[in-house]
């Protein structure tokens, strides 16, 4: 993603600590100062202002990541209410497939993933709250993309596309008949199978449809 400067230096530094965060990857303060290139001082300053608003967090290991206010800001954009319309259908989908589950949106030509339910496999698929993923990879992006696969069948799955050893299915929540989020399913291979779609194309669906009726239609 290209970046973008506003002129107001505190807020370009914050904005910055956020997209380095956003790759998932959880950093010490002194990776921080690396991957962003700003000074250590500034760097301590901004992530721990950051942590007031909700917007990173800082484990008991004295590393960084996003913090889970992201997911409520980002699911504002699909339209009031989606990220706690999503919460209980989620929770189902993790329930019924013992696997992860996410709710993404479309954010500036990529995905961002705007909740996040992790399975209780020792195993698991984990994608931060927050996080920012390409469009051209993965089943959530070939539905958010419009992808004529995915539109002509209403979900989309995938096989080692992003991620070596795992597999996704999507299907895509609508809005008064606009695509706002796409619902997935993902998992390690050796559970989900290389064919996910006859696993859990039914489950993502019938979650898909009830976050749309906890909208309030399409």
């Amino acid at each position: 993603m290209e970046r973008r400067l506003s002129g107001v230096a505190v807020l370009d530094k914050s904005v910055r600590i956020l997209e380095v965060l956003a790759d998932g990857r959880r950093r010490t303060l002194g990776e921080l100062v690396t991957d962003t290139g700003q000074a250590r001082a500034t760097c301590h300053r901004l992530a721990h202002a950051l942590q007031a608003h909700g917007l990173t967090m800082l484990g008991d290991d004295e590393r960084w990541e996003l913090g889970e206010r992201l997911g409520v800001l980002a699911g504002a954009v699909g339209g009031p209410g989606l990220v706690a319309a999503s919460a209980a259908p989620l929770q189902r989908l993790v329930e019924e497939t013992g696997e992860s589950a996410q709710l993404y949106i479309l954010q500036e030509g990529q995905r961002v993933c705007a909740v996040a339910v992790e399975s209780n496999q020792s195993l698991r698929t984990i994608v931060p709250v927050g996080a920012i993923l390409p469009l051209d990879l993965g089943s959530a992006g070939q539905v958010l993309s419009g992808h004529p696969r995915a539109q002509r069948r209403g979900w989309a799955e995938s096989v080692e596309e992003r991620e070596k050893g795992v597999a996704s299915v999507s299907a895509s929540v609508r809005r008064n008949g606009s695509v706002v989020a796409a619902v997935s399913v993902s998992g390690p291979i050796e559970r989900t199978t290389r064919q996910p779609g006859r696993r859990y194309a039914k489950a993502v669906l019938a979650a898909a449809a009830a976050i749309e009726a906890a909208l309030g239609g399409s």
